[in-house]
C-alpha cells in the first residue's frame, strides 16, 4: 500500500506540473499584458511599471537577464525634423537600461548609425543612467517596427515560468523551510489569494459535500428499489422520472426552484449566506438535478448483476431480499458506483459555480465568476490549479476505495 501511494504521489506531481505549465501558457503567454486589462485607458508609466513588477509580467518568459520597463515609453514620444525622441518617465537607481529596436532601412541612435536595408533587423542599444532622452534619427528609409526598453536583473532564473512554479512550492530559509500555494495577491483588490481561497472553501464544501452524498445515497437507494421491481410500475415510474430529470437543464432547475419554492411558496430564501436555511434550497436543487442520471446508471449496474449466480445462491440459502440486495448485490456493484461517483465529484465544482452565483453563496465558484468579470487572472489561475489538485486527490481516493470494496484488488 505504501509503495502504491508513493507511486501515485509521483504521478500526481507530474500531473500538477503539467497543469502549471498549461496555466502558464494560457495565463501568461496567451492572455497578454494584464496591466492593459486592469488599469484601463491612459495609465501613467509608473502605474504600469508597479503593476507589472508586482505581477511578474515584466520578467523574461523563461530565462534571461533583462525584463521590460516603462522608464522610457511611447508616452514620452515626440517627433521633430525626422528624429524620434523617447523621454525618460522616471529614474531607476542602479539599474542598467537597454533599448531594443526592430526596424528596416537606416537609423542613427545616439550618434551611431545602424543599417538594415529592406530586411527586418533588431539591435540593442545601451542607455546610460544619466541619459534622459533617446533619439532615433532617420538615416534613410527608416521604418520602425518596435521600440522596447529593458532593465537588467541579477538572476536570469527570475522569470515568469519560475514565478509560476514558486506560486506552488516556495523554499524558505527558516522553518518549516517550504510553503505551498503562495498565489500572491489579486489583481483588483490586492488581497492575498490564499486568504480568499480559505474564505471561499468553506461555503463551497458546504454545498459540494451534501450534494454529493445526497445524490449518492438517494440515487443508490432508488436504483435498488427500481432493480427490485424490475419491469413493474415502480421501476417504470422511477425510470420515467430519471429520464425527465436528465433532460432538463441545470439552469431550469435553478430558476424553477427559486420561483416555485422561493417566491411563490416562500419556503426558502433565495439569496444570502450565513445560516443553514440559506443552504436548503441550493442543496435541494443540486441533488434533484443530478439524481436522474445517477439513478439510471446505478439501476443499469444493479440489473446487470441480478442474473449472477451468487445472488441466486444467497436467495437459495434463505437470505431475505433485503440482505440479498444490500449485502450481496450492493457490495459487488460497488466498483462501477465508485468509478461513477469519483468521476462526477470534481464536476460538482462547476455546478456549485452556478448555484453560488444564483444564490449569492461566497464560495469558490462565486469567486471564479467575479474573477472572470474583473479579468483577475491571478485568482483564476489559482482556481484552475486548485481544481486540478481536487481531481488528482479524488482519483487517488477512488483507487483506495476499490481495494476496500473488493479484497481481490491489489494496489501495486
Amino acid at each position: 500500500m505504501l509503495h502504491y501511494l508513493l507511486k501515485r504521489c509521483l504521478y500526481s506531481l507530474l500531473v500538477i506540473i503539467g497543469v502549471v505549465l498549461l496555466t502558464f501558457v494560457l495565463f501568461r503567454v496567451a492572455a497578454g499584458d494584464p496591466a492593459a486589462a486592469v488599469l484601463g485607458k491612459n495609465p501613467s508609466p509608473r502605474e504600469v511599471e508597479d503593476l507589472r513588477s508586482d505581477l511578474g509580467s515584466d520578467l523574461p518568459l523563461i530565462y534571461g537577464h533583462w525584463h521590460k520597463t516603462e522608464a522610457f515609453s511611447s508616452a514620452g514620444l515626440t517627433l521633430s525634423r525626422g528624429n524620434i525622441e523617447f523621454k525618460r518617465n522616471f529614474t531607476i537607481d542602479g539599474a542598467a537600461l537597454q533599448c531594443r529596436i526592430r526596424f528596416r532601412g537606416h537609423c542613427q541612435v545616439n550618434g551611431k548609425e545602424y543599417a538594415a536595408g529592406s530586411r527586418l533587423t533588431a539591435v540593442a542599444v545601451a542607455v546610460s543612467p544619466q541619459q534622459n532622452v533617446l533619439r532615433i534619427a532617420d538615416a534613410g528609409g527608416l521604418e520602425l517596427v518596435a521600440v522596447e526598453f529593458f532593465r537588467r536583473q541579477q538572476s536570469p532564473f527570475n522569470s515568469q515560468l519560475f514565478c509560476s512554479i514558486r506560486e506552488i512550492v516556495t523554499l524558505k530559509p527558516v522553518f518549516p523551510y517550504i510553503s505551498f500555494f503562495n498565489f500572491g495577491r489579486t489583481v483588483v483588490t490586492r488581497e492575498p489569494i490564499r486568504r480568499i481561497l480559505w474564505r471561499g472553501i468553506g461555503p463551497s464544501l458546504g454545498l459540494m459535500v451534501p450534494i454529493f452524498l445526497g445524490e449518492l445515497i438517494l440515487g443508490t437507494g432508488l436504483a435498488l428499489l427500481a432493480a427490485a421491481f424490475r419491469g413493474k410500475w415502480p421501476d417504470r415510474i422511477l425510470m420515467l422520472a430519471s429520464i425527465a430529470g436528465m433532460s432538463v437543464s441545470y439552469l431550469v432547475f435553478i430558476i424553477a426552484g427559486q420561483w416555485l419554492l422561493g417566491y411563490w411558496l416562500n419556503w426558502f430564501p433565495v439569496w444570502g449566506w450565513g445560516s443553514p436555511i440559506n443552504l436548503a434550497l441550493p442543496l435541494i436543487i443540486g441533488i434533484a438535478s443530478g439524481l436522474g442520471g445517477n439513478m439510471r446508471f446505478y439501476r443499469t449496474v444493479f440489473v446487470n448483476e441480478l442474473n449472477r449466480d451468487y445472488l441466486r445462491t444467497a436467495a437459495a440459502k434463505g437470505c431475505s431480499p433485503f440482505t440479498v440486495y444490500t449485502r450481496h448485490l450492493l457490495r459487488n456493484a460497488a466498483i462501477p458506483i465508485i468509478t461513477h461517483a469519483s468521476a462526477a465529484l470534481p464536476f460538482l465544482f462547476t455546478g456549485s459555480l452556478l448555484l453560488e452565483t444564483f444564490f449569492g453563496v461566497p464560495g469558490l465558484g462565486y469567486l471564479g465568476v467575479e474573477a472572470l468579470n474583473n479579468s483577475d487572472l491571478q485568482l483564476l489561475k489559482a482556481l484552475v490549479i486548485i481544481s486540478a489538485l481536487l481531481f488528482v486527490m479524488i482519483n487517488t481516493l477512488a483507487d483506495l476505495a476499490y481495494a476496500w470494496a473488493d479484497p481481490r484488488i491489489r494496489l501495486k
